[in-house]
């Protein structure tokens, strides 16, 4: 019996041993090596340590969100820290300076800020950012600087072709529109006479040329038709004295008589009772005295006739803005009363004299008026193409870095080569400035992030006369 269980007992030791060897496999991982304190997970690693003081705090969640001091998230996360330690240059990681034969020699560092300030050995400066090599193998240029591809992608520079352009300087002005006194016509009588009828036109009605205005009788005309049917009625088979016939035609002409009322009367052959008095030209009725039965005296306006087929439109400019303009030069005109209509005209002429009290000049512009749109006294805003027809070199405005006292284009050069440029420049105009000299054609000017090239520019140049002062001690 106890033999018995004894095997029992041994068996049961056995199968725990089995047990125990199959949930020491299940649960640890034996590596290579055989050691299982090498498969333990090592849960005390950290993340690199950082140095050096806070610069700024950046969002938890990685949105371009920074601040300079604590701040808290919309969501009640606190900000993260960036320490100077940390990866925040804009510039490329220098390569490692070896002291292998072939590789490029450190001349000194510069401050990575700008600032003039260098060291024969590596060092950081006041926030933790390490200072920039300058090797022995740069160009000795002093008119190129070159940028890194890096540096050039992060900073967004672009450039772009200096073209030659037709650039319209735009003269802006506020104008008035007025009739052409060129397209006036007053209808009035040159004889003492009575208006026995008028036709049924008033203001504002269109008449064409040659329709009848008003029946007219008056003594010297009826002395003058007598006299010319007298010339014409001369027997027959006598000569007719032509000098007789153009006096007596003349005379009518001179009390205002037209071709077709002198040929009505040598057609009958009699003196007429009324002369019929047509219009002399196209154009609406703008004033009209004229009534039936009255008295017409010598030089009585008894109707104006304007012809709006074409209008003048007067606008005051800058006296700065007069050597602009020129006869000829295209103009929109834009009247208040149809803001979404532009007009097309051109200057015809610039009046000789300045107003003394608001120093401007004033321009006169011929406007086509087809569908009788505008009309006297509106105002218009009027915009001249200044500037002519000939093409000159030109560059975006914002190629041109302007100091005050001298003008920089960036010229790109390639493979990240950049030569700032003094140039000088003209007129202005449509987003272009032109270019006198300085730049020629085709070459490409820098028009974004132009001001950090010309910013290292002036530092290279900085350094390069601190460098030469100090050999020359």
């Amino acid at each position: 019996m106890t033999r018995r269980y004894v095997i029992l007992l041994f068996g049961f030791a056995v199968v725990a041993a089995a047990v125990a060897w199959l949930v020491e496999g299940r649960f640890k991982w034996v590596t290579p090596s055989g050691t299982r304190d090498d498969a333990r997970p090592n849960v005390s690693d950290k993340a690199p340590a950082t140095a050096g003081p806070i610069i700024y705090y950046r969002d938890p969640d990685s949105r371009p969100a920074y601040s300079l001091t604590p701040k808290k998230t919309s969501a009640g996360k606190d900000y993260l820290p960036v320490r100077a330690s940390e990866d925040v240059s804009f510039e490329d990681k220098p390569p490692v300076a070896s002291a292998a034969s072939g590789e490029r020699r450190v001349r000194f560092y510069r401050n990575p800020m700008g600032l003039p300030d260098t060291s024969p050995v590596p060092k950081k400066d006041s926030m933790g950012m390490d200072y920039v090599p300058v090797y022995e193998d740069e160009s000795e240029d002093s008119s190129t600087i070159t940028i890194s591809p890096g540096k050039l992608q992060k900073t967004g520079v672009r450039s772009e072709p200096v073209e030659r352009r037709t650039l319209s300087v735009p003269v802006r002005a506020t104008g008035r529109i007025e009739f052409d006194p060129r397209r006036i016509s007053i209808v009035s009588l040159r004889f003492e006479g009575f208006i026995e009828s008028v036709e049924k036109f008033v203001e504002g009605d269109y008449v064409r040329k040659g329709q009848p205005l008003m029946r007219i009788y008056g003594p010297n005309v009826s002395s003058a038709a007598a006299e010319y049917v007298a010339v014409l009625k001369t027997r027959r088979g006598e000569a007719i004295e032509a000098a007789g016939i153009e006096s007596a035609r003349l005379r009518l002409r001179n009390l205002g008589l037209d071709d077709d009322a002198i040929a009505a009367i040598a057609r009958a052959r009699s003196v007429p009772h009324h002369i019929l008095w047509r219009a002399p030209q196209d154009g609406h009725i703008f004033e009209r005295t004229a009534l039936n039965g009255m008295r017409a005296a010598p030089g009585d306006a008894l109707f104006r006739i304007v012809d709006h087929s074409v209008v003048w439109v007067l606008a005051d400019i800058a006296e700065r803005d007069i050597a602009l303009v020129a006869p000829g030069q295209k103009v929109d005109v834009r009247p208040r009363a149809y803001p979404d209509r532009t007009f097309k005209g051109q200057v015809a002429l610039i009046y000789p004299h300045l107003n003394m009290e608001t120093r401007t000049a004033r321009v006169r512009i011929e406007l086509p008026n087809p569908d009788g749109l505008l009309r006297g006294d509106m105002y218009a805003d009027v915009e001249i193409a200044a500037g002519g027809n000939e093409k000159g070199l030109t560059v975006p405005e914002s190629a041109i870095i302007d100091t005050g006292k001298r003008q920089v284009a960036i010229v790109d050069k390639g493979d990240g080569r950049f030569e700032p440029r003094e140039v000088k420049i003209g007129r202005r105009g449509e987003g272009f400035v032109e270019i006198k000299s300085g730049v020629n054609e085709n070459e490409r000017v820098v028009t974004a992030a132009n001001f950090l090239i010309d910013a290292e520019s002036n530092l290279k140049a900085a350094l390069r006369a601190l460098d030469q002062g100090e050999a020359g001690k």
